[in-house]
């Protein structure tokens, strides 16, 4: 799906120059956002950023997952991306659950 989604926006697949870039720039943007709400982890914006991130890493996981199941050889880092993948779902999960300061407050 995600291949659909790059073609989709670029008119090229993922593994050309176009569609690397972009998922580049994806990720290193995901990443500034995360470093920057590092100091404000209970307002109502990092929780909608840990929201994301949860999103985005169980569709990593899904994906990856779909793909063992596909009739593709998977390498020797396979495994470790999916559990890192679903180790960082669960930290957001837990994040998900400190509360807010609106919520602290009342």
């Amino acid at each position: 799906m995600p291949s659909v989604v790059v073609e989709l926006l670029l008119g090229a697949v993922p593994g050309t120059p176009a569609g690397v870039t972009v998922s580049s720039v994806a990720l290193f943007a995901l990443g500034v956002v995360c470093w920057l709400a590092r100091e404000d982890a209970a307002s109502r914006a990092a929780k909608g950023l840990v929201a994301a991130m949860l999103l985005y890493n169980v569709a990593v996981v899904a994906v990856l997952v779909l793909a063992w199941m596909g009739p593709g050889p998977v390498g020797i880092g396979f495994w470790p991306v999916v559990l890192a993948h679903a180790g960082l779902a669960a930290w957001c999960v837990a994040g998900m659950a400190t509360p807010t300061l609106e919520e602290r407050r009342s």
